[in-house]
């Protein structure tokens, strides 16, 4: 009885170790997104003006690349990306659009996450938002 329990044994550790070796996975065929720029800085500019930039990526990997999510690090930074895979060799772009309505510096992070093997990466935004000039609201004639 002893003797069926160890061959038993031994053939069911022989077909895990046998399967598992079969899951390794091929890292030649991942995605990965590699972006022109990581940070873009706005350098100083009017109130209430366009906040849009964008950032350009190429799919350097050998299978689509896929952007699950776009995270902003706060409310004021909105993003918007391309729902569909990107097939090895074409790019994409990332808007992102900073609320220029608030004053003063900012320094903001956008996360990229998605199926490449460089996944999460990690974007910036930066400048310095100046009020408009105030006006008196007298009319001098």
């Amino acid at each position: 009885m002893r003797r069926i329990v160890m061959i038993f044994a031994i053939v069911a550790f022989s077909a895990t170790v046998g399967n598992a070796q079969e899951s390794v996975v091929d890292t030649s065929k991942t995605s990965e997104i590699s972006f022109k720029t990581l940070d873009i800085d706005y350098g100083v500019v009017e109130q209430k003006s366009d906040g849009t930039r964008v950032f350009e990526f190429t799919n350097t990997g050998a299978i689509p690349l896929v952007l699950v999510n776009v995270a902003a690090s706060c409310g004021c930074t909105v993003v918007e990306w391309a729902k569909q895979p990107i097939k090895p060799g074409d790019s994409g772009k990332i808007s992102v659009k900073y609320n220029t309505n608030i004053v003063g510096p900012f320094h903001k992070a956008v996360r990229v996450f998605s199926n490449a093997k460089n996944s999460p990466v990690m974007l910036t935004i930066k400048g310095d938002v100046k009020p408009l000039p105030q006006t008196s609201g007298l009319n001098h004639k």
